[in-house]
C-alpha cells in the first residue's frame, strides 16, 4: 500500500532499493519520506485489515496512516486474544471467535507489534505513518514513492528484523525538480524468530 500526495505543483519520484547483507531483496520493509519543508498529514482512505487466518496475522506487516481504524477479523476456528504493548499503541482485544471482528484506532505514528495471548507463535506488525510518502516493499525489495516534492528530506526504512535502534535506518536525500531520486539501502537483518508464524 502506498500513500502519496497528489496535485503537487512540482513533484518527482523517489525510488528506494532495499537489499540484505547477502545482496538479496528485502520485503516487508516500510519506507517513508519526510521533506525538510514538511508534509501534509496522510488521510485514512479505504479499509485497513489484519486478519487472523491459519493461526497467523495476515498481512504480516500492515501500513496505515495516523488516525486509521484497523479491523481485526478472526477467520480461524479457534478464538484469539490480540494485544500489543508497543509505545505507539497499547491495546487488548480479549477472546473472540470465528467470524467476529474487533477494531482499533491508531492515533500515534510508529511500529506496533502484535501478539496473541493464546497462540505464542503468532507475530505481526502495524506500522502507523505520519507522512503520505510511504510504501511497503514486496518480494523485489523496491518501492517507488510518487509525487514527492523536490528538495531535501529524509528517507527512513523500518523492517521488523533490522539490526538498528527502533529497527530503523535513515538517509538524507535531495529530490530533483524533475525525474527521479534514488536511495539504496543495505540492511543487516536478524533471522526471523524460530517458531513464529510469519
Amino acid at each position: 500500500m502506498v500513500f502519496t500526495a497528489v496535485n503537487a505543483a512540482r513533484a518527482s519520484d523517489l525510488v528506494v532499493s532495499l537489499k540484505d547483507a547477502a545482496g538479496q531483496p528485502v520485503e516487508n520493509a516500510v519506507v517513508t519520506f519526510h521533506p525538510a519543508a514538511g508534509a501534509p498529514a496522510p488521510r485514512p482512505t479505504g479499509s485497513y485489515v489484519v486478519a487472523q487466518a491459519d493461526i497467523r496475522f495476515e498481512p504480516f506487516v500492515l501500513v496505515a496512516p495516523v488516525g486509521a481504524s484497523v479491523q481485526f477479523p478472526n477467520h480461524d476456528k479457534v478464538r484469539h486474544h490480540v494485544y500489543s504493548f508497543s509505545p505507539a499503541k497499547r491495546f487488548e482485544l480479549k477472546l473472540y471467535g470465528r467470524d467476529e471482528t474487533r477494531s482499533v484506532t491508531f492515533d500515534h505514528p510508529g511500529a506496533v507489534s502484535l501478539g496473541c495471548n493464546i497462540h505464542d507463535q503468532m507475530m505481526g506488525f502495524v506500522y502507523i505513518t505520519d507522512t503520505p510518502y510511504t510504501a511497503k516493499s514486496g518480494a523485489h525489495g523496491e518501492v517507488v514513492l510518487e509525487n514527492v516534492p523536490p528538495g531535501p528530506g529524509t528517507v527512513t526504512v523500518w523492517q521488523p528484523f533490522l539490526k538498528a535502534r527502533r529497527n530503523e535506518k535513515t538517509e538524507a536525500v535531495t529530490v530533483p525538480a524533475q525525474g527521479q531520486a534514488h536511495a539504496d539501502f543495505s540492511l543487516d537483518l536478524r533471522p526471523a524468530p524460530a517458531g513464529k508464524a510469519l
